[in-house]
């Protein structure tokens, strides 16, 4: 199996299932022209997000890591009428460029976007009582995975869903050894995932245009 393989398969399934979309397309390319890193989940992992938060039944959803909010459009396109999603991003280019393509998707009155290390609008959320989230996409800085599960537990209640990007690295995710800060930031969210009472989880490795990765999901069993 080749990447040029796994990119072909991907193209069938999402010309299949993830018909073009003038909003979601008109994201990528102002994000791609903003020069920011083509970190993005693809269509067929945006559909999934989307397929996520409709099953949950989701009325709010927070997501750690906002990019370019291509996966914030997807999320937000499955909230119900009286449903929010806050987004949390670090950097101001991303935040810009974000929040315009909110705004094309006509989101603004459902989608807030914070700027600001997470670290510091994460315990602003919870001062605020703008928790339990029905929803929480983890998608962000790898390293800071293991304080991000952390309030991710303490934003979330009884039946809540936690989805984390980015857990199998290529495969580096199984070097016990690897000097990433990112892959050991990994490692350690998984670690904690699997041994957390409060959860339910499980990981999948993934392969496609976006090349070897896999997603966690968590769901919260108890208080």
């Amino acid at each position: 199996m080749t990447q040029e393989q796994w990119t072909a398969v991907d193209s069938y399934l999402t010309d299949l299932f993830v018909p073009s979309d003038p909003v979601l397309d008109a994201a990528l390319e102002a994000s791609a022209a903003a020069g920011l890193p083509p970190h993005n989940v693809s269509p067929n992992q945006g559909k999934l997000l989307l397929l996520l938060a409709q099953l949950q039944r989701a009325r709010t959803i927070l997501e750690i890591g906002t990019l370019g909010g291509y996966s914030t459009i997807w999320l937000a396109r499955a909230l119900p009428s009286d449903g929010y999603l806050i987004t949390l991003e670090a950097d101001a280019k991303h935040a810009e460029v974000a929040q315009k393509n909110i705004a094309r998707a006509g989101l603004n009155e459902v989608v807030e976007l914070r700027l600001g290390q997470a670290l510091s609008t994460l315990p602003q959320l919870a001062a605020e009582g703008r928790s339990p989230f029905d929803l929480i996409f983890i998608d962000a800085d790898k390293p800071n995975n293991p304080d991000y599960l952390a309030w991710a537990l303490k934003l979330s209640r009884r039946g809540s869903l936690i989805v984390a990007d980015n857990v199998v690295r290529n495969g580096a995710v199984i070097d016990t050894n690897s000097s990433d800060a990112s892959v050991q930031g990994v490692r350690h969210f998984n670690e904690l995932l699997a041994s957390e009472p409060r959860l339910s989880a499980t990981a999948l490795q993934t392969v496609g245009s976006k090349g070897y990765d896999g997603f966690a999901i968590a769901l919260v069993v108890a208080d």
